[in-house]
């Protein structure tokens, strides 16, 4: 599937930052991980920390799929409103999702500060707010459900959100738990800690078949080369539906934009990520270099050709939201635009785990605008799962939910 398309600000800032090879030989390891992107990087992390043998594959570079498209706001709020999933999958499991939220941000952080590289990442408040009266009820009842369960909340009205956050809105939830990331430049500093202790990472390299073998399962590559592991983990995102006999989320196309470089007063008056309670949700947040990145006005994916067809309309319609937010800021100077694909659950949480459709195989499913944080969460669980330690937590994400 192609997965993006247009021009994603990470690989274009960043470029090629490390050579990996394609897979030129027959291998055995104790897992092989299907996928380099951010969520196939933490996999690996959390399992070379548990002195397993891995080697990755990656038909593409490195972090050039979804990784390369993703604007990583990095929020413990899910998709799907606490008071919503409280409901649905009941209150123990709903506040546990977004309580691994919150820890999966701190895990990211510490993570990114031991690699000794760039990486973008910083702590930086969320703001989730309405532009709509009819909203405003809603929104103090999640407020209300989020205070409840002990999370560091505010909510705020119309007046706070001129002087404080140059916004144009009704009221907003204001959590101090959030960050940012440059999720490419996360995923190479991962991979090269990675490959200089002793994991096997191959990009070019598409595997191309499977077979069940006494105590794993033998990959073969379009080149013809053989990697024997004891487990599989498929941390390939939206295209791992190919693997799975069940459908288990809908998939959409999304648009991003980031801005020309603006002045930095503006940054630091929009130093927040900025989310919406409409559906689908305009979303924003800033850069390092003082630029903003605005995303949003998804819709039903139906194939890459027609996802990109309406990159210029999508453009001009997140414009438009911006001026709506800000209308007392000056509008944006694009530098470049981008489409993406993602996928969306009837809940909003992860799977993540075993599935009967494919034995000695763990999958990292995180939906929605959660991928990053769920990467975490899934590494931490394929990790314990692999090494045969229980975890509680696995049962909030597993396929038979």
């Amino acid at each position: 599937m192609d997965l993006r398309s247009g021009h994603p600000f990470w690989l274009l800032k960043n470029g090629i930052l490390a050579a990996f090879p394609a897979l030129a030989a027959d291998l055995t390891c104790d897992v092989a991980v299907i996928g380099a992107g951010i969520t196939g990087a933490l996999i690996t992390h959390a399992l070379q920390r548990e002195g397993l043998q891995i080697v990755v594959l990656d038909k593409r570079d490195v972090a050039w799929g979804s990784t390369s498209a993703s604007t990583a706001l990095l929020q413990y709020e899910i998709d799907t409103e606490l008071r919503d999933l409280k409901q649905i999958v009941g209150p123990n499991h709903a506040h546990r999702a977004y309580a691994l939220g919150v820890d999966a941000i701190a895990a990211i952080g510490a993570i990114a500060a031991s690699l000794g590289a760039e990486t973008g990442f910083c702590p930086t408040p969320s703001v989730y707010v309405t532009r709509r009266k009819e909203d405003v009820e809603g929104l103090q009842e999640e407020y209300a459900a989020r205070h409840a369960m002990g999370l560091d909340v505010a909510f705020v009205t119309a007046e706070t959100l001129r002087r404080d956050y140059a916004l144009q809105a009704e009221a907003a939830i204001v959590s101090q738990v959030g960050a940012r990331l440059d999720p490419y430049r996360f995923t190479y500093a991962l991979f090269t800690q990675a490959q200089a202790q002793g994991v096997r990472i191959y990009d070019r390299t598409e595997v191309t078949g499977f077979e069940q073998i006494t105590g794993g399962v033998r990959l073969t590559t379009g080149s013809g080369h053989r990697v024997t592991a004891a487990k599989i983990v498929f941390a390939t995102g939206y295209e791992s539906g190919a693997y799975l006999r069940h459908k288990v989320a809908d998939l959409h196309s999304t648009y991003a934009l980031v801005s020309e470089p603006v002045d930095p007063g503006i940054i630091e008056r929009l130093s927040y990520l900025l989310w919406e309670t409409a559906r689908p949700y305009f979303y924003l947040r800033t850069t390092l270099d003082n630029r903003i990145i605005a995303g949003g006005a998804d819709e039903p994916f139906r194939n890459p050709t027609a996802r990109d067809r309406l990159i210029g309309r999508k453009t001009k319609q997140l414009l438009k939201q911006f001026t709506a937010f800000y209308p007392s800021l000056p509008p944006l100077d694009v530098a470049y635009a981008w489409a993406g694909t993602f996928g969306a659950t009837q809940d909003g949480l992860a799977y993540i785990g075993e599935t009967g459709d494919f034995p000695n195989a763990y999958f990292a499913l995180g939906y929605g605008g959660n991928g990053v944080t769920y990467s975490l969460i899934a590494a931490r669980l394929i990790a314990d799962a692999i090494m045969g330690r229980p975890n509680p937590d696995a049962a909030i994400f597993r396929f038979s939910r």
